[in-house]
């Protein structure tokens, strides 16, 4: 199976049983809100979306590659678990870099929204619970 299959694949079951052989152990993450180096830190960030939010769901849009480059295109959505349980949804993309190996070696998420529209979404879903 190659990565692109390998990805579609944990794109569909995200966020569980993901593939962290696919990744280098040194593997460079950043998004909005985080930036760090590591399987291990990201298997710590995949756990900790599993143990908090609620009915994860990330829809892959659009997967190419184009040499050492991997780019996808994809909605994350989940329910905050605030008592009126507001469902969140960011799209973005991300682009991963691999290794002489095949190993993801950088991993770097973009939202198509700001940080503030996410929070937006927490307190507007507020008024029409």
């Amino acid at each position: 199976m190659d990565i692109i299959q390998i990805l579609q694949q944990d794109y569909q079951r995200f966020p569980e049983n993901q593939t962290y052989s696919i990744y280098a152990q040194d593997v460079y993450f950043q998004d909005p809100l985080n930036k760090f180096r590591g399987v291990e830190r990201y298997k710590q960030m995949i756990k900790f979306i599993k143990t908090v939010f609620l009915n994860t769901r990330m829809d892959l849009h659009d997967i190419n590659r184009v040499g050492d480059t991997i780019k996808t295109e994809w909605t994350l959505s989940w329910n905050t678990p605030l008592p009126w349980k507001p469902r969140i949804s960011i799209s973005g993309w991300s682009e991963l870099r691999l290794n002489a190996q095949g190993l993801i070696v950088s991993h770097i998420d973009y939202w198509h929204c700001s940080r503030l529209e996410v929070l937006k979404q927490h307190l507007f879903s507020l008024k029409s619970s």
